[in-house]
């Protein structure tokens, strides 16, 4: 809740030329309703199904620091802060999955890629979240269907 009353006060924080620019977002919101707010959201065990059946991409927004310290091989590097400018990266036909150590940035990253008119859901549980559906013989059944596509 608190993450979400984050994500609501940075777009309250944009410039209003801006959003007055942007008819998606301002229709996305317009529109939100339950199903949208189902939606917009995956967890990590669903996010490993659709990993596998290829029907979406992860893509880490966090600090090149970070994701050098530590984070999944799969998927696509793509800083908060440099996600305007890589937008070309995102594959067009699949669901692109937001994700950081927990879910505030995703959840920034996820409005602004629905306000482009991209397909786009953020990790609710995070990246640590992920990293717990990754252990043992979870990890080496998921590298194994991976790598069979």
């Amino acid at each position: 809740m608190k993450n979400i009353a984050i994500a609501i006060s940075l777009l309250i924080l944009i410039p209003t030329a801006v959003l007055a620019n942007n008819n998606e977002l301002e229709t996305y919101i317009t529109n939100f309703d339950y199903d949208a707010r189902i939606e917009m959201k995956v967890n990590s065990e669903k996010l490993l199904d659709l990993l596998e059946e290829g029907k979406a991409v992860l893509v880490d927004i966090r600090y090149k620091e970070e994701q050098e310290a530590w984070g999944p091989s799969f998927g696509l590097k793509i800083p908060l802060n440099e996600l305007p400018g890589r937008l070309e990266e995102l594959p067009k036909d699949k669901i692109i999955v937001t994700a950081c150590p927990h879910k505030d940035r995703a959840i920034i990253a996820m409005t602004y890629l629905r306000s482009k008119g991209i397909k786009a859901r953020y990790l609710t549980d995070g990246l640590i979240g992920l990293a717990e559906n990754l252990r043992g013989d979870s990890a080496m059944y998921f590298l194994l269907n991976m790598s069979a596509e």
